[in-house]
């Protein structure tokens, strides 16, 4: 199993705030990566760092093989880098089927003729198709979660990167969106998942990381992570 992502010494300040602090992690080709720590502890900008939203301070990123520290966010997604926001941003006054088309074609850099069948695959996936010309914005909180991994599927990621997917949901509606992900992970696809609903992310994880303040915690196989003596003590406020 080969290395599709890896970072090395990645670091990203804000002033004297030191967001990341030389985050090393590989992610290997199909391989689910969970990624839990405290609010605030740069989980998020991590995902930004990977996906060229924000420029990494020092250190680099490689993609296949490739150092893409320096290439823009839109070239990395059409390389193959796709994402999810912790809160969906649908184009609201655009249909489901044109928000995937915006996707696919600006994303994937397809044309029309080569997203639409693809589009009309990742909505039956999903189970959007029988929405696919609803407004956007007229969706449940549900469907636009569904929605916003839609979108992000239909540019053909190789890694995709899931920003909390399961945040606000009931548990009925956060199985089914972890069957989902359960759906794409057999496909191939690497992923690297971050999520506060830690059982969703328990069952679906091939392994965890663990990082507080920037910094990396743990990072193994999901039982050993999770009885860490300080794991327990940083994340569950465990004393032991």
């Amino acid at each position: 199993m080969g290395t599709v992502l890896s970072l090395k010494k990645v670091s990203k300040s804000y002033g004297a705030l030191k967001v990341t602090d030389d985050i090393d992690f590989i992610l290997k080709d199909g391989e689910t990566l969970g990624i839990l720590g405290p609010n605030g502890a740069g989980k998020t900008t991590l995902f930004n760092l990977i996906s060229g939203d924000v420029r990494a301070d020092n250190g680099s990123i490689f993609y296949c093989g490739e150092d893409i520290t320096r290439v823009s966010p839109q070239n990395r997604c059409r390389q193959g880098i796709g994402r999810t926001y912790q809160i969906p941003h649908p184009f609201s006054g655009m249909t489901v089927f044109e928000n995937l088309l915006v996707g696919a074609t600006y994303g994937g850099n397809m044309s029309e003729d080569q997203a639409d069948p693809i589009c009309i695959d990742v909505l039956k996936k999903t189970g959007l198709i029988k929405k696919a010309n609803l407004l956007s914005g007229s969706l449940t909180l549900l469907d636009r979660k569904r929605l916003e991994l839609a979108r992000a599927l239909a540019t053909q990621p190789k890694v995709l990167l899931l920003d909390e997917i399961a945040g606000g949901l009931t548990e009925h509606e956060a199985k089914e969106l972890v069957d989902l992900i359960g759906d794409i992970k057999a496909e191939g696809v690497s992923m690297i998942w971050i999520e506060h609903v830690v059982h969703a992310l328990l069952s679906v994880a091939d392994r965890l990381l663990v990082i507080n303040f920037g910094s990396k915690l743990a990072d193994g196989d999901p039982d050993k992570v999770m009885n860490d003596p300080e794991v327990k003590r940083v994340y569950m406020g465990i004393e032991v």
